[in-house]
């Protein structure tokens, strides 16, 4: 096993070990790709989805939000394209019976050769220390020109016949690049088929004669139905976007790696509704603002790139996605879209209404164009969450585990603690605890040996401890222990809120975007 399965595993078990993630329907042998949020997990994903909401609707003048239902009238999918074109290519191994998605079979491939890529550069590092140029060893390196052709062609190719559907030579691309099963290294391939991603049920009280509808695979398509209930209602002014939260649900062929891919997810998307000719700048603008998002969370830089697609999806101009080092590789965390007018003017074909702005500016109506970003809440969470787990060796050979959240998205901020469940502590620690809990998520913990709940509070990503001594009751005064590097320091009672608020409330990351 590599080193990074066994950290991916490390990731799935404390996840699961400290309240955060749980297999859906565990006692039933669970769903597969389907995942709970524990009580830990969901504060979690609350505070990631809010700071995204407000740096989104909030900061902004210009953005609203929107909820729409999952249930949605089956011609939006007609006119959107998903019933006609939401497929993915799937291929069967003959001797093992798992299916693949034929696509991600070649790009996990490709992945390899960007790993050998890598590993070249980091070679050369240590060669060459502090004289080492990177930017112009990848350019003049034999290996890694190499390396990155090759990995160019073979994108290239696949591409290409998935745009042709020509799915015969996706099966060829598989044959001749040698790839295997990964559960038997068998190569013993079937046919490569379309496979459509959507769920679908009835809506009706009795079943011949219900209606039939999807799940949502996707939120948009909420926005845009809307876009003119919006614009009117809110008197919004082109350029104007729509945010929204919500759950999507996908079919997918192999759900995998924990909640990187599932079959029900969240999405927080918003669709950025400009005039025709413009869209080309407020895609760069949309592209540079996300990263910018993402990196005010202190998110390494490094494990950031952008990829710019050469397949585009039937409704794209120009689509990029932004890519996060997993433990697992770098995949798919947002992506920014310029989608044309493709949905508003389907959706004017199919629906018989008409979606055109109008501008009294220029004194004329027209279809906007529309840019997209869209992220999967679950990856977020999933990107946060390992970045954030640590081990560390400590000066007396000791180890700990720890959640280095940043404090203002950490599910509990302030753990209280008695010393010791005698001589009037508890009620003091109580009493602090009472008067806490109405500015900060905050728990009381009484139990064990203060170091083992130290510990556990490091391993949940609790910022701030405040430990209730013999001292306090002589002068007012706590511990506060900070998670990040362990330091200790007396404080008075009264001046807890304050210490911890600036640090521990949004606030502090929205300001990192001004």
């Amino acid at each position: 096993m590599t080193n990074k399965e066994d950290f991916f595993k490390k990731i799935v078990s404390h996840a699961k070990q400290y309240g955060f993630i749980f297999p859906s329907s565990e006692i039933y042998d669970g769903l597969n790709a389907v995942y709970d949020y524990g009580h830990n997990g969901v504060e979690l994903k609350n505070n990631i989805r809010e700071y995204w909401w407000k740096s989104m609707v909030h900061l902004n003048d210009n953005i609203v939000g929107i909820d729409a239902s999952i249930l949605m009238h089956p011609i939006t999918w007609k006119a959107s394209g998903h019933v006609d074109a939401f497929n993915d290519p799937l291929i069967d191994n003959k001797d093992s019976k798992k299916r693949y998605r034929a696509d991600v079979l070649v790009e996990d491939y490709v992945s390899k050769i960007e790993e050998k890529i890598d590993k070249e550069i980091l070679k050369a590092q240590k060669k060459f220390g502090d004289d080492f140029d990177k930017e112009k060893f990848v350019k003049t390196s034999p290996k890694i020109i190499e390396y990155k052709n090759k990995a160019k062609k073979i994108l290239t190719r696949l591409n290409s016949s998935l745009e042709k559907d020509d799915l015969d030579d996706v099966k060829n691309l598989i044959e001749s690049l040698g790839i295997a099963c990964p559960e038997s290294g068998s190569k013993n391939w079937s046919k490569v088929k379309q496979f459509n991603l959507m769920f679908s049920t009835k809506f009706g009280a009795s079943s011949d004669k219900a209606m039939e509808l999807y799940l949502r695979p996707e939120t948009a398509q909420g926005i845009f139905v809307n876009f003119l209930n919006i614009q009117k209602s809110g008197r919004m002014k082109l350029p104007f976007g729509i945010a929204q939260t919500g759950k999507a649900f996908r079919n997918e062929i192999v759900a995998r790696q924990f909640i990187f891919r599932m079959k029900e997810f969240e999405q927080m998307e918003m669709q950025f509704f400009v005039k025709p000719g413009s869209q080309k700048k407020w895609y760069s603008y949309w592209k540079e603002n996300r990263l910018k998002w993402h990196l005010s969370l202190g998110l390494d830089k490094k494990n950031y790139r952008f990829h710019d697609h050469e397949k585009l999806a039937h409704y794209a101009e120009q689509a990029c996605d932004i890519e996060f080092k997993f433990p697992f590789g770098f995949k798919e965390l947002e992506g920014i879209h310029s989608r044309t007018n493709f949905d508003l003017i389907n959706h004017e074909k199919f629906s018989g209404k008409k979606l055109k702005y109008f501008d009294s500016v220029t004194n004329e109506s027209y279809v906007p164009y529309v840019v997209e970003t869209s992220i999967g809440l679950d990856r977020m969470f999933l990107a946060l969450f390992s970045s954030s787990l640590k081990e560390e060796i400590l000066p007396d050979g000791s180890s700990r585990t720890f959640l280095k959240l940043p404090p203002s998205l950490a599910p509990i901020k302030i753990a209280v603690l008695p010393l010791i469940k005698k001589d009037g502590l508890p009620e003091i620690a109580k009493k602090i605890y009472g008067d806490l809990k109405y500015e900060f998520n905050v728990v009381y913990d009484e139990k064990d040996a203060i170091g083992k709940r130290y510990r556990r509070q490091d391993a949940l990503g609790t910022p701030f401890c405040i430990t209730v001594d013999h001292q306090t009751i002589k002068d007012e005064t706590v511990t506060i222990r900070y998670r990040d590097n362990m330091e200790q320091k007396r404080i008075k009672i009264n001046s807890i809120n304050s210490t911890i608020a600036e640090s521990s409330n949004l606030l502090s990351l929205l300001k990192n975007l001004s």
